[in-house]
């Protein structure tokens, strides 16, 4: 029996074509790395029987990065970056993709290729052929191998009718996203490793761990920062509007409007003032009527919907996206990632809008719909990737969270109105000479509120209608009055401006827009005002200023369209992958090069808006080489900097940092600082020259204590490693000297931590070894504070193995704050003390060796 590998984006996707494609027959087990399953079942494939074997990726399986020699910032000049080697390594190497996919893919025949339909989707089916090749019965060039499922949504019908109709994978389009991917990676890593270096080194109060370029999110700045600037030069002008009000004969006072809308000079309004006030009465010289028609909207692409959702639900792009993914895996919309606005001739309109007809919230306007026939949707553009986004399975409030439901309710009420009447009304003017002035007065009578039932944002207001003026009638002037006005500065660009004009640029992908968005956000580069609009920060203004200063091309969005363009020639097949590459890699290389000459124009605006190091922050710790106190500063990235060295220091980052018993390292007289996340996080010392300089081996740039090899340091793993982790495989459970009085081991790899002796006075770790392969720890508490059996005073043993110790520990993992990269984690674990035997530490003597070769 053949053996068909099917392979989705996502978990949760796996498991929803499984379950429709094995008509709930499938049985599941996990994979390998326990973070996606494997759904198996026995069907039909090719006219044959087959069994069929169902798991996923988690996303990208490769992601591109330089070799490891390219990575050292302080090594390598950023330049090097546009021609050094680059290669795929594993995205998630904790995941062990290629090792799941490699081991189910043994013994296949047959690759079927569930990703999702757009470009990454495409490449992503490429690394998923290069992780099985050499794994399945046949390679993988050999047709009729590997197959490609195209759908558009996550229903029985679609899921169904993509299998039957299986494709090949377009290795055009995965072509385009390499080359964007090694395009972005290049250029970005070369001016943002310049940058930061430069300016960091410089100036104390940036607010920023990372002063970043990209060749999309800085065009996308630049709209922000284009709109500041047009706030600051704005100059405002007075001028007055003549403003007269008439009575009606139901005595209603109206205002009208003045033809000439407004007048910029004070002398001549006024002048047209006194004329109109010589009048008392005017007469309504004419009265029209028109009947207008306010259009239902075009179907819904992803730009809209995340326009719509900024401006209209309050939500961020890339926060609607992310619900968008999961509404979509759930089977509730169709793909949510299309550029196009146009229904397929063949797309089953009635049958979709059908499953809407007993919501409680649209089903009455659903059923009339149906009742009096749907009309035929606004003609909008097919650009040939999805169609445009539509509801799949009718929902109820009670299914889904709070912005989830919100978003499924737009996209569902726009489908709605797509398929609606449009919104007439009747559009009336009357017109009133006064002297050598003319007045109107505008009004709107609703006749059919069409698809403004449904989308009732955007029906006519209460208080658009006039009073019904006769022609020839006469109407007494109440008032005359001349109204002086300031024009008004343009607002900060919103969300939504601001997606409309990266579409209109050509910045950035549907895909990729609400990241770049989500970005200049992050790196503090813009703040959120209220009605979620983007006001730049002095460090954004400052780096966009500077750009302009320097080569205005690496802002403006010129480039990055031209760029897109090239790439989606590459997709198209009419473009050579490696011309575009090193034509593009070429221009942005000379740009550097005159960058970095340049950088004084960008460091003058620098002077200008921060502090300089040396001046910034306040003294906490002595420096080893000078004894002088080194100056702490605390906006991000924390750092100590020396005035008198002229020498900065990282710290780690996102937590507390303050001296350790100002005790001093035996290898450099640096004072030791201790780091912590929290009461319940990590924490641990460390010296700041050795944390920016390791100085072994076996120590990697931004350790601790608890990772150095110092063969007599009281604070070194030698003298405070109790075990190997008793879950990851390289860590060691290290006790923590600046967690008392609340004792804790913890892991210097992963999170894991061993809360140990509350209270203890003091705990020192043995040399002698217990058979499970651990230090043994001497535990001393004062005759008050005492928690050992008996009100002993101390004692000695293993904590995973001597009982009197087993009430007085518990493990679990560390609390991260916020917005940390968390350390990769171990397999879990319940609470309290491992039963089973904890590893051995690493060979002390072995290493004791290396450290004196």
């Amino acid at each position: 029996m053949r053996t068909v590998l099917m392979v989705a984006e996502k978990p949760s996707l796996a498991t929803s074509l499984a379950h429709i494609l094995s008509n709930g027959q499938s049985v599941s087990r996990k994979a390998i790395n326990g973070a996606c399953s494997v759904h198996e079942w026995v069907g039909s494939f090719r006219q044959e029987q087959a069994e069929f074997k169902m798991t996923s990726v988690c996303g990208h399986v490769m992601s591109l990065d330089f070799t490891s020699k390219y990575n050292n910032w302080d090594r390598v000049d950023p330049v090097e970056l546009f021609t050094c080697p680059a290669e795929k390594k594993e995205a998630t190497p904790k995941l062990r993709m290629t090792q799941l996919l490699s081991q189910e893919a043994r013994g296949c025949d047959y690759l079927v290729l569930w990703l999702d339909c757009d470009k990454e989707g495409e490449n992503i089916c490429f690394e998923v052929i290069n992780a099985v090749e050499g794994f399945m019965k046949k390679s993988c060039n050999v047709p009729d191998v590997v197959w490609r499922a195209h759908f558009s949504a996550i229903t029985d019908k679609d899921i169904k009718e993509a299998m039957a109709n299986l494709g090949k994978p377009n290795e055009n389009e995965a072509r385009s996203v390499d080359a964007r991917q090694e395009l972005d990676l290049r250029i970005g890593c070369a001016f943002t490793r310049y940058q930061t270096k430069y300016f960091q080194g410089k100036y104390g109060d940036l607010d920023a761990s990372l002063i970043s370029y990209g060749p999309c999110q800085t065009p996308t700045l630049g709209f922000c920062v284009e709109r500041h600037d047009d706030i600051q030069t704005f100059k405002p002008e007075p001028y007055w509007v003549l403003q007269v009000v008439v009575k009606t004969s139901e005595g209603r006072e109206i205002t009208l409007d003045w033809d000439r809308v407004r007048c910029f000079e004070k002398e001549i309004a006024q002048m047209f003032l006194a004329q109109t006030k010589e009048f008392k009465e005017t007469i309504c010289s004419n009265v029209s009527m028109k009947e207008k028609a306010k259009q239902r909207p075009q179907a819904l692409n992803t730009v809209e919907l995340m326009r719509v959702a900024s401006s209209g639900l309050g939500m961020g792009p890339h926060h609607a996206m992310q619900i968008a993914e999961r509404l979509y895996t759930q089977g509730y919309i169709s793909y949510p990632r299309t550029e196009t606005t146009h229904y397929p001739e063949n797309f089953d309109l009635v049958g979709t809008l059908r499953q809407q007809q007993n919501s409680p919230d649209w089903g009455a306007e659903v059923r009339e719909l149906l009742a009096s026939g749907i009309n035929k949707p606004r003609k909008g553009t097919d650009v040939g990737d999805h169609p445009p986004i539509t509801p799949m399975r009718a929902a109820s409030h009670a299914e889904l969270d709070g912005d989830a439901w919100r978003l499924y309710d737009y996209i569902t009420r726009h489908f709605i109105g797509t398929l609606s009447k449009d919104c007439k009304f009747l559009s009336t003017t009357a017109t009133f000479p006064i002297g050598s002035e003319t007045f109107t007065c505008t009004g709107k009578t609703l006749l059919d509120p069409g698809y403004t039932v449904v989308m009732h944002w955007q029906a006519l207001g209460r208080n658009e209608t006039i009073p019904p003026f006769a022609e020839g009638e006469t109407y007494e002037i109440q008032d005359v009055r001349l109204g002086e006005c300031q024009t008004s500065p343009p607002d900060y660009l919103t969300e939504s401006e601001l997606i409309t004009l990266m579409e209109k640029h050509g910045i950035g992908t549907d895909a990729s827009i609400p990241v770049h968005i989500n970005n200049i956000c992050q790196r503090n580069y813009v703040s959120l005002g209220s009605g979620r609009r983007l006001i730049p920060t002095t460090l954004g203004i400052v780096l966009v200023h500077g750009y302009q200063r320097i080569d205005p091309d690496l802002v403006q969005p010129t480039m990055r369209s031209a760029v897109e363009e090239q790439l989606n020639l590459i997709a198209a097949g009419r473009a050579d992958y490696n011309a575009v590459l090193h034509h593009t890699m070429e221009i942005f290389k000379l740009k550097f090069q005159y960058f970095v000459k340049n950088i004084e124009g960008m460091d003058n605006l620098f002077e200008v808006s921060f502090s300089p190091i040396a001046a910034t922050g306040r003294a906490h710790s002595r420096c080893g080489k000078c004894r002088r106190y080194m100056k702490f500063i605390p906006t991000k990235p924390s750092r100590l900097h020396c005035a008198h060295c002229d020498e900065t220091f990282n710290l780690p980052q996102n937590g507390n940092v303050r001296i350790f018993k100002e005790l001093r390292c035996p290898l450099d007289d640096f004072e030791l600082l201790s780091w912590t996340a929290g009461t319940k996080g990590k924490s641990y010392p460390f010296c700041p020259y050795c944390f920016n300089n390791p100085p072994f081996r076996e120590m990697k740039k931004g350790a601790g204590c608890n990772t150095c090899t110092h063969p007599s340091c009281p604070q070194g793993m030698f003298s405070t490693g109790v075990s190997s982790c008793i879950e990851c495989e390289a860590g060691i459970m290290v006790l923590d000297p600046s967690s008392s009085p609340k004792w804790k081991l913890s892991c210097n790899r992963c999170d894991v931590i061993i809360h140990v002796f509350e209270d203890a006075h003091k705990i020192t770790v043995e040399e002698a070894v217990c058979e499970c392969g651990a230090q043994h720890v001497k535990v001393e508490y004062r005759e008050e504070r005492s928690r050992l059996p008996k009100e002993a005073t101390e004692a000695s043993g293993c904590i995973f193995c001597f009982e009197d110790f087993s009430s007085l520990v518990e493990k679990h993992r560390a609390v991260q704050r916020p917005h940390t990269n968390r350390a990769p984690r171990g397999r879990g674990g319940s609470r309290g003390r491992s039963k089973g035997k904890a590893r051995p530490p690493k060979d002390k003597m072995a290493q004791l060796a290396a450290y004196f070769v």
